[in-house]
């Protein structure tokens, strides 16, 4: 495995074997919750990462503490980024878990370089930072009070249930700086979750997350992503998806059609072959141009989960926009204001 461009420089990274690199630790947990799982602890040399110039998303900076991740989703893009690292892009992308043990140190050292300017962090876009190794390693409290400490505007984007355990550290940090919340919640139907994000907490407990912070006073948006062609894409799920959205009491929506880029493009397709078999010819005609699916047919879900939206009371996101999560009131919490609220991510 390579690890020279993860490990810090004052570390002896010896060869590029998996495990005879001194700066990393391997550990299994023979526990339920992590049976299967395998965690490479490393000492990263940094943690804040610059979003590629040529990239689609509305932020230029990320901080990803893990990398690998063991909601398991068929469909993640990040499954090429296991490939820099000699490792497997498909079952070993679920259970190959690489964690950066020193990512609050390290942010905080960076956040206070003369060089940072303060610029808006995005988490949970590349591998979600709530996923099940969170809740064994703790690194999102220390990254969110680095931030809250340098009044550092951020977003979080998750699909897991974990980050309600950080209410209290988001609404600190909302006090000193723009914070923004989303939830990935593509739809609502049971057995395609069971089958295309089986390491995921249920779309239902995703909505509680949502319900949650709202009844908190923490406006959460959802990004309703992925919608998954000739899946996920009826009539009847798309108004499912946005009316659960709606009576989550999610501030706006935002919807995001699968991409299959290279790594995640092959794990999919093999995943479709052995459950949809007569839609892999479908999905080879739709994505043959690319990673994305055509522009056609992104603005005819765009528009029908917009025109959904409207009806159901909530507004879409307008891409880039900050929203701002209310400080915890010194009295008695009063009724929130009313109108749509917006979100940094996608």
């Amino acid at each position: 495995m390579r690890w020279d461009n993860l490990v810090e420089k004052n570390s002896t990274a010896g060869n590029s074997a998996l495990f005879a690199a001194d700066a990393v630790t391997t550990r299994t947990f023979d526990t339920p919750e992590f049976r299967g799982i395998t965690f490479h602890e490393i000492r990263a040399r940094s943690i804040l990462n610059r979003v590629p110039g040529a990239s689609r998303m509305p932020f230029e900076w990320t901080v990803n503490p893990y990398r690998g991740c063991t909601h398991a989703c068929v469909y993640c893009f990040a499954r090429k980024t296991h490939s820099y690292l000699d490792l497997d892009t498909g079952i070993g992308f679920d259970s190959q878990i690489v964690v950066k043990t020193n990512a609050a140190e390290l942010l905080q050292r960076e956040l206070a370089s003369r060089h940072w300017r303060g610029e808006h962090i995005a988490m949970g876009t590349n591998v979600d930072c709530y996923q099940r190794a969170e809740g064994k390693y703790r690194l999102m409290p220390g990254i969110i009070s680095a931030l809250r400490d340098r009044a550092n505007p951020f977003s979080i984007l998750t699909k897991g249930t974990l980050i309600l355990r950080d209410l209290d550290l988001l609404r600190r940090a909302a006090e000193v700086a723009e914070v923004g919340v989303s939830v990935s919640v593509g739809f609502t139907d049971r057995e395609l979750w069971r089958t295309v994000e089986p390491g995921t907490p249920a779309p239902e407990r995703r909505l509680d997350v949502v319900r949650a912070l709202t009844d908190a006073g923490i406006g959460c948006s959802v990004l309703m992503a992925p919608v998954i062609p000739f899946l996920g894409d009826r009539p009847e799920q798309l108004r499912a998806t946005v009316a659960a959205i709606a009576d989550a009491g999610a501030t706006s929506v935002t919807p995001l059609v699968l991409h299959l880029r290279p790594g995640a493009r092959e794990w999919y397709l093999h995943w479709l072959g052995q459950h949809h078999p007569r839609l892999v010819e479908r999905y080879e005609r739709m994505y043959a141009g690319g990673a994305y699916a055509p522009t056609w047919y992104q603005r005819r879900i765009t528009r029908q989960v917009h025109e959904l939206a409207d009806a159901y009371g909530i507004g879409p996101a307008h891409r880039g926009e900050a929203r701002r999560i209310s400080p915890a009131p010194s009295e008695p919490a009063a009724t929130p204001e009313s109108g749509p609220t917006q979100l940094t991510l996608l």
